[in-house]
């Protein structure tokens, strides 16, 4: 049967790294192409990758139906799913499909003059109607309910949020390849665009001082309430700050013990030296 390949599809999820491609490649060779490609219709859904290979190879392959869909809608939720139920995804990339579901049926949950909004507490509005066979899928106007469908914490889906509005695609990328974590990228993510790819280029360490310099700023500018003046701090907010300004403290602290263990590691080498030189001498003595 003929099979399309719609691009828009192949490129919604990301990519698999040159190493996964190959071990796929390599397991479709010895073991053939286990698993069937999924279609809507002649449009190939999932399978991509394992089509590729099977046409590049001439591996026969099998093919299965989903008669669910009926919109590119339920295209993508249906994607977005699969792939969260993967254990090879990471925190990331689940919260970025999360965010994609929460677009998706928030879309079709709200009236078309109401602006799309998350917050904690929003009340959350009636699942909109789906076609038939079609699950409905559940409303994710708050972060709680999209930290559960990504299986990460509500803090973390709200530095993704801050990654995907003002980091440049370069530490964007740094994310994805795992050489700076996702509290860190946000925090960079703070930084003109100009420093963000200074610090991407820089490698890891660089990343990691630039993430260290914004946490160090924030805690350095924080305002002091005035208890005459009757100032009130928000706890949260409090908090907050505060956890910021004792993991700068204890990332000067974690910096100063590697230093400090430096040293130490060269006075042994000094200590040992000295003492062979001594046994020498008296030896020859």
């Amino acid at each position: 049967m003929s099979i399309t390949i719609n691009d828009e599809l192949r490129a919604y999820i990301d990519p698999l790294t040159a190493d996964e491609y190959a071990a796929l490649e390599r397991s479709i060779l010895t073991e053939g192409c286990r698993d069937a490609l999924v279609l809507w219709n002649d449009v190939l859904v999932d399978g991509h990758n394992r089509y590729a290979i099977c046409q590049k190879h001439g591996i026969e392959f099998q093919t299965v139906q989903n008669t669910r869909f009926s919109s590119m809608d339920d295209v993508h939720l249906w994607m977005i799913d699969n792939h969260l139920g993967r254990r090879s995804v990471s925190d990331f990339q689940r919260g970025v499909l999360a965010l994609r579901k929460k677009d998706i049926v928030m879309g079709r949950t709200r009236p078309a003059e109401a602006p799309a909004t998350i917050g904690d507490s929003a009340p959350e509005p009636e699942a909109a109607a789906a076609p038939a066979g079609v699950p409905v899928a559940p409303v994710l106007n708050t972060r709680e309910a999209l930290a559960k469908a990504a299986r990460v914490s509500s803090n973390t889906i709200g530095q993704i949020e801050k990654i995907q509005r003002e980091a440049t695609p370069e530490l964007v990328e740094a994310v994805k390849a795992g050489t700076i974590s996702i509290n860190a990228a946000a925090a960079v993510a703070s930084l003109p665009v100009d420093r963000q790819v200074a610090a991407v280029a820089g490698g890891k360490k660089e990343l990691q001082q630039a993430a260290r310099e914004v946490r160090e700023a924030k805690a350095a500018a924080k305002p002091q309430a005035d208890p005459e003046a009757g100032a009130e701090v928000d706890t949260a907010d409090a908090l907050s700050d505060d956890v910021v300004t004792l993991r700068a403290a204890v990332a000067r602290l974690n910096g100063k013990v590697a230093e400090l263990n430096e040293e130490a590691a060269a006075l042994r080498r000094q200590i040992t030296t000295l003492t062979a030189d001594l046994e020498e001498a008296q030896r020859g003595g």
